[in-house]
């Protein structure tokens, strides 16, 4: 019996959900969601020596060399957990990388990406994550706005004492840089796809159902 597999990307600047609606597609078709923001935090978090390298990248809000990402992309696909494919979050950014993954996902076996592109007017990009709230030890994530309760009956799955603190990179003046730098090496990525035929949008706009429901109408059944 064939397995399905899956091979999505997930398009959009910082702040437009790409990693809520990743981690429900997750649930919906068991594949593991790739994402390199999450595992470079985590180096950052170790302080390992990637890590102090990385954090001086995004606190200016630049982007990681495409060599290095490209690097811990592979080694991710090589684990057995991707059997059944992947969502990818945060990756590719550039044309480099997107050509790098045409051909990881080839020698892996799995089907030529699907793309989707979440799309959110910069204003409320700023708005989000001036609100976001973010756990160091967890990761749990909240909105200063509306989550107060929850942040302060926040407690870490491990035991851990809660380290709850905006983000050097959500800051509203980091968030414009890293906008302007996704208009400039990332948005040509809709192009590229585009011409590949590959390119699905969705708003961003709205609750989370609402836009999971817009996504799974653009993957045409492929929860299914």
């Amino acid at each position: 019996m064939t397995v399905s597999r899956y091979s999505i990307v997930l398009l959009g600047a910082v702040g437009v959900g790409k990693g809520t609606q990743a981690k429900k597609l997750v649930e919906a078709l068991k594949v593991p969601q790739i994402s390199t923001g999450d595992i470079l935090r985590g180096e950052v978090q170790a302080q390992t020596e990637l890590g102090i390298r990385v954090q001086e990248i995004m606190g200016r809000g630049e982007l990681v060399a495409d060599d290095l990402l490209i690097a811990i992309v592979r080694s991710r696909l090589k684990k057995p957990d991707t059997a059944r494919g992947a969502i990818f979050d945060g990756f590719p950014r550039t044309i480099p990388q997107a050509d790098a993954l045409e051909q990881l996902v080839l020698e892996e076996g799995m089907p030529a990406p699907v793309v989707i592109s979440i799309e959110v007017p910069d204003e409320e990009i700023v708005d989000r994550l001036a609100s976001r709230r973010v756990c160091l030890n967890c990761g749990a994530t909240y909105n200063l706005n509306t989550d107060q309760a929850a942040i302060a009956a926040h407690k870490c799955p491990d035991g851990k004492t809660a380290m709850i603190v905006q983000r050097d990179d959500d800051k509203p003046e980091t968030v414009q840089k890293r906008l302007q730098v996704y208009r400039e090496k990332t948005a040509p990525l809709l192009d590229y796809y585009k011409r590949k035929r590959s390119l699905k949008t969705v708003s961003g706009t709205g609750t989370t159902n609402e836009v999971f429901a817009r996504v799974l109408i653009e993957l045409d059944g492929i929860s299914e």
